[in-house]
């Protein structure tokens, strides 16, 4: 049976402190380590329980990462900077359990929550023409023993599809333009109050964006792993649908880091998110190369 995000990023108050939350973080989210993305969207619920105005919504939110945050009991400080009545920002620190937290923060967290107010509706872009339908997809599943989507446990609690991109765990794998994009479906639904999409969702499947840059290198000796410097979620609308687009596109490499950004898109054309990430990029293998994919 499929995880629950919402069940294993749960919160709960710490009694002996006001503004304190503790979460216990298993690791079926994890690729070596529990996802970032995971990770943010714990800090987030902490928030949101403090908060505890459900009209506030999660607008935009940044995470620095800066220390590995493994399974297990975490802990959440939160901090409210500002509560006004459209916008309240808040501030989250987030380490292991242990005598007290924020003595080594494995990240801190500044999220905006917005109430909606009457305002313009303009729809200024169009899903990229360069990722396929939902149902023109391509699964994942196979038996090849590279495939990520199989070795790691965060892949598991998900259903995907390839909608541009060649599957690089499978031979003849080809190196192409900086770009990859993926339908994700939630093998366990994830809703809120109202039925819709938990937009507290949303972080763990934007931190997806180092396979764009897997593509552009392509296939050769050099292999690399790329934790999570900082990771910015933006949510934008809101749906019901459940087969969501990430549409990954590389920025730039160089000297040891990355940058990159996605939107996120439904499969009725609507843009629901988008984020920006950057990324230490841990050597595993081989030489780097210099490569020039900006006209592929």
């Amino acid at each position: 049976m499929a995880a629950d995000l919402a069940q294993d990023t749960a919160v709960r108050a710490d009694p002996s402190t006001p503004g304190r939350y503790r979460i216990e973080l298993p690791a079926t989210w994890s690729f070596i380590l529990p996802s970032g993305g995971v990770v943010m969207t714990a800090a987030l619920r902490a928030a949101e329980a403090h908060l505890a105005e459900p009209p506030l919504r999660l607008a935009s939110a940044t995470t620095i990462f800066t220390t590995p945050i493994h399974p297990g009991e975490l802990v959440a400080d939160v901090h409210v900077i500002r509560r006004g009545r459209s916008a309240t920002q808040v501030r989250v620190a987030l380490t292991h359990a242990k005598g007290d937290a924020n003595e080594d923060s494995g990240m801190e967290l500044i999220a905006t929550f917005l109430r909606e107010r009457r305002g313009p509706d303009v729809i200024a872009s169009a899903p990229p023409a360069w990722a396929a339908k939902v149902a023109d997809s391509t699964p994942v599943e196979d038996d090849q023993p590279n495939n990520p989507h199989v070795r790691f446990p965060f892949f598991h609690q998900l259903e995907c599809k390839l909608a541009s991109g060649e599957a690089f765990w499978r031979p003849g794998f080809e190196a192409g333009p900086a770009r990859f994009a993926r339908w994700f479906r939630y093998r366990t639904p994830q809703r809120d109050a109202e039925g819709r999409l938990d937009r507290l969702a949303l972080p763990p499947i934007l931190d997806t964006m180092p396979t764009a840059l897997h593509r552009a290198i392509g296939p050769g000796p050099f292999r690399f792993f790329a934790p999570s410097l900082d990771l910015t979620a933006y949510t934008v609308d809101d749906t019901s649908r459940e087969w969501l687009l990430v549409a990954t596109t590389l920025k730039r490499a160089r000297a040891g880091w990355a940058v990159a950004d996605a939107e996120v898109w439904d499969d009725e054309g609507r843009f629901i998110a988008y984020g920006t990430q950057a990324m230490y990029l841990q050597m595993l293998s081989g030489e780097p190369p210099v490569i020039d994919a900006s006209e592929r």
